[in-house]
């Protein structure tokens, strides 16, 4: 598959934001966003797709990490 041109790249973009829109609006509920999902299938090759859903909940993720902080996994360390 060739890679798409600058226009087809600028309609994939906007796809994926109008879907990262919907589901920002719907708090990450994919029900109400599908035609958005069909729209973003149909305009951006399958692996862009697939990179771009893996990318915001990267995102969301690290987003969460940067606000609420994590915790160890062993638990608060003893001071001696």
């Amino acid at each position: 598959m060739a890679a798409p041109n600058l226009a087809e790249r600028k309609v994939c973009w906007a796809a994926r934001d109008q879907m990262w829109k919907c589901l920002d609006d719907n708090d990450d509920k994919a029900a109400p966003c599908q035609n958005f999902r069909k729209e973003l299938e149909a305009k951006c090759p399958a692996q862009w797709v697939k990179y771009f859903m893996k990318r915001r909940d990267f995102l969301k993720y690290k987003e969460k990490l940067q606000t609420e902080g994590f915790a160890s996994a062993d638990g608060p360390k003893e001071t001696s």
